[in-house]
């Protein structure tokens, strides 16, 4: 088999369906199955979905939310595709990207996992890569000299490929991840630690570290319509927070963390003198400051500190 599409349901069967049925209605001149992991939904999705397609899907109920990686994970378990197409279930394919990246990983072997553009639900180009992995000291630079350095380097491809050409990339974001089961099972795929974001982004770091490469496919499109309510859902907010931390811990020495921590605060501090004469701005970094220091345990700002001071302080 060529491709296992696997997608992880959490109450969202209204959205899964338009998933599905782009899938059925896009795809063609590749062999695939469909993999629905369900973190014990209470949407009724197990008989809708079988009421609906039938043996076309496979579903598997998890008895506890465990987490997109994890449930990602669980799926991989009883893939027989090799490639893995791990797809959110708030996407919609456009065209016939399935294939469209499968073929691409089939005819480059040294690439281990690549990922296709994403447009919003009104059509505009959104976040579909990433340049540099985040947090970063270049992120930070760049952000105090706002975003230029970027903009200088990679001109409008900054997370949105523009070029019609398949790009290299640091990381394709997991709404639409496609990698070598080989090398997913060589890496014994998604880290269990994280529960929700960052894991796509600790997998493809491992990925790169193994010596494979990560592109973006520009002429495989697909609809994302995540993301309007995060900066609202502060549930969501700790969570990325939590997962950040994790990340920071697996990932940088150090003498990076205490970089990244001079950095992030002179980035916060210049950016509430920048605009204290404008509210709404200045009220933005002020929120920001008081997100990531008065909820401690779940913000970048401790987790540099407690890196620094058991580093350093603590031998």
């Amino acid at each position: 088999m060529d491709v296992s599409i696997i997608i992880v349901n959490y109450n969202t069967i209204s959205l899964l369906v338009n998933t599905v049925d782009s899938v059925f209605e896009k795809t063609e001149g590749v062999e695939y199955e469909i993999i629905v992991v369900d973190n014990n939904s209470s949407d009724n999705s197990k008989n809708i979905l079988a009421e609906k397609y039938g043996y076309k899907i496979t579903y598997i109920a998890l008895s506890e939310n465990i987490g997109f990686g994890r449930a990602n994970n669980e799926g991989a378990k009883i893939a027989k595709g090799k490639n893995l197409f791990f797809l959110n279930p708030d996407t919609i394919l456009l065209n016939n990207a399935v294939k469209i990246l499968s073929d691409f990983l089939d005819s480059n072997p040294r690439v281990g996992c690549c990922g296709g553009n994403l447009f919003d639900a009104d059509g505009r180009s959104t976040h579909s890569f990433a340049r540099f992995f985040t947090p970063s000291i270049f992120e930070i630079f760049d952000v105090l000299f706002k975003n230029l350095p970027k903009k200088i380097i990679y001109r409008r491809n900054i997370e949105f490929n523009y070029t019609n050409k398949p790009l290299k990339v640091c990381y394709i974001t997991g709404a639409d991840l496609m990698i070598r089961s080989n090398i997913f099972n060589k890496l014994n795929g998604f880290d269990p630690d994280f529960f929700m974001y960052y894991e796509e982004v600790e997998l493809e770091y491992r990925i790169r570290k193994s010596g494979c490469y990560i592109f973006n496919v520009p002429y495989a499109k697909i609809i994302h319509l995540e993301g309007k309510s995060f900066q609202n859902d502060y549930k969501k907010i700790d969570i990325f927070f939590i997962s950040q931390k994790i990340f920071i811990k697996k990932v940088y020495n150090s003498a990076i963390i205490l970089i990244i921590f001079i950095f992030f605060h002179s980035l916060i501090i210049s950016r509430m003198l920048i605009f204290f004469l404008k509210n709404e701005k200045r009220s933005y970094w002020i929120g920001k400051y008081k997100l990531l220091v008065e909820n401690k345990k779940k913000s970048l700002i401790y987790s540099i500190q407690e890196y620094i001071k058991s580093n350093f302080y603590e031998k």
